[in-house]
């Protein structure tokens, strides 16, 4: 299994016009209410995600990772290997 971090397979999932898993719909979502909380929504719309600063995205990630906790949401590696799984199918 490669080392790529599920934010780069989601990013080139959604460039490429390919669906994503339930898991990963699941945290983009997630990612985008917490920006909209935080107030930053317009700066990533705007900008795009690259725009924040190391603590926006720290705190977006904290919130998240929090949230998946609380939730018993699967780890970002989880999810990678439940896509390779699908799209070995």
């Amino acid at each position: 299994m490669g080392k790529t971090p599920l934010k780069k397979v989601i990013k080139s999932k959604i460039k490429s016009n390919k669906e994503l898993t339930e898991l990963e719909r699941q945290r983009e979502k997630m990612k985008y209410e917490i920006a909209e909380e935080l107030g930053l929504k317009d700066k990533v719309n705007k900008l795009g995600w690259g725009s924040l600063t190391a603590e926006e995205t720290g705190r977006i990630g904290g919130i998240m990772t929090k949230i998946k906790k609380d939730l018993n949401i699967p780890k970002n590696e989880e999810i990678l290997k439940d896509d390779k799984r699908i799209s070995s199918k």
